[in-house]
């Protein structure tokens, strides 16, 4: 008997052995299996404790799933959060045996991320990414062990109000500002001085803040003459929340500076963070002489406005006045400061001692 065959048989054969062949190859080339199973494990936490460029630990841990080239970047949260151990070596690498271990400043948290090769991570970070995503395989975070610890603040008493004085360093500004207790103290009359002078190598430079939050108000500081101020020394109102990284620490701030630059136009700006949006930022210039400064912050809404003279009375000579509507703040547990610091700058480098004096200040709900 014959046997009849058809021939479109034999030819189908080969697209579906094609198709078989290519899907084979395809699960051989390097993507993510959806089945690995990528963790990140604590071994060695350092302590929970305010940061400071004195102070550094080690944080170790191990690594599954981690695909070649892949690296460790680590953060420490002491405010915002720090890449670590310094920008320039954030790259950590995964050793054969899948563990990894770096120097880190302390902070009273600490994250690990699973990153791709050419992640560029930010020196610091408000809050964390909240799910891994791009470069960013993984992101763990643990806090300190033990109890924070909290570097210890000088009480200080100015203008019927209780603050405190920073002692421990900071990277603000982009340099190694050290801060010390007997930068920030009261004349006989009350008056507030905030001194920045050299100890050794470095600048120590002058920060106080309120013991309480104060929340919604006017809030009005009246200085002294700011016009022998060098250009790379910085003045600010601050208000700030070092647990409100989400909202930007809430801060809004009054800052007298040329920020290293002196052939800037402006010395003197009222600004909302973050300082890069668009409409954020008010400069101006702030003529010599003794100045009244105030922030009145309502639900909404910020008024900037600076003045002539030590009131604020209706007929004083306005300087600038700035009103912000947008990206607000709500009140929380942010506190007023005062910060008298140095920023970086080849061009005009702090060269002497630098002091400001605040008359008083005030606060009106």
């Amino acid at each position: 008997m014959t046997r009849f065959q058809n021939p479109g048989v034999k030819n189908l054969r080969v697209p579906i052995l094609c198709t078989l062949l290519a899907l084979a190859l395809a699960g051989c080339h390097d993507h993510p299996t959806t089945n690995a199973v990528v963790a990140i494990e604590f071994t060695q936490i350092p302590p929970a404790a305010q940061g400071g460029r004195e102070r550094v630990d080690t944080i170790s841990g191990r690594v599954t799933g981690a695909r070649p080239g892949q690296q460790i970047v680590v953060y420490a949260r002491s405010g915002p959060w720090w890449v670590q151990p310094w920008p320039d070596k954030a790259l950590i690498p995964i050793n054969p045996d899948s563990t990894w271990s770096t120097p880190t400043h302390l902070g009273f948290e600490y994250a690990a991320f699973l990153v791709n090769p050419g992640y560029q991570p930010p020196a610091t970070m408000d809050v964390l990414p909240a799910a891994a995503a791009g470069p960013i395989i993984l992101v763990e975070s643990t806090k300190g062990t033990g109890t924070p610890q909290v570097a210890p603040m000088v009480p200080l008493t100015f203008s019927g109000y209780d603050w405190v004085v920073r002692t421990i360093s900071s990277d603000r500004g982009g340099l190694n500002n050290l801060y010390d207790g007997d930068n920030a103290w009261t004349d006989a009359k009350g008056a507030l001085h905030l001194r920045i002078h050299q100890k050794g190598d470095k600048w120590s430079c002058a920060e106080i803040k309120l013991t309480r939050s104060l929340g919604y108000g006017t809030y009005l500081i009246v200085t002294r003459d700011t016009a022998h101020l060098e250009p790379s020394a910085v003045f600010s109102m601050t208000t700030f929340d070092d647990w409100g990284g989400a909202a930007h620490y809430r801060e809004m701030d009054v800052e007298w500076s040329e920020w290293g630059d002196a052939s800037s136009k402006n010395n003197t700006q009222f600004a909302i963070q973050p300082f890069y949006v668009p409409g954020n930022v008010a400069p101006f210039v702030a003529p010599s002489g003794t100045l009244s400064s105030s922030l009145r912050w309502e639900s909404g809404k910020a008024t900037f406005k600076m003045v002539r003279g030590s009131s604020m009375h209706a007929g004083a000579p306005v300087v600038a006045e700035h009103v912000f509507t947008s990206g607000i703040p709500t009140a929380a547990t942010e506190v007023l400061q005062l910060l008298f610091y140095v920023v970086a700058s080849d061009q005009n480098p702090l060269q002497h001692e630098n002091e400001i004096v605040i008359e008083k200040f005030e606060y009106l709900p």
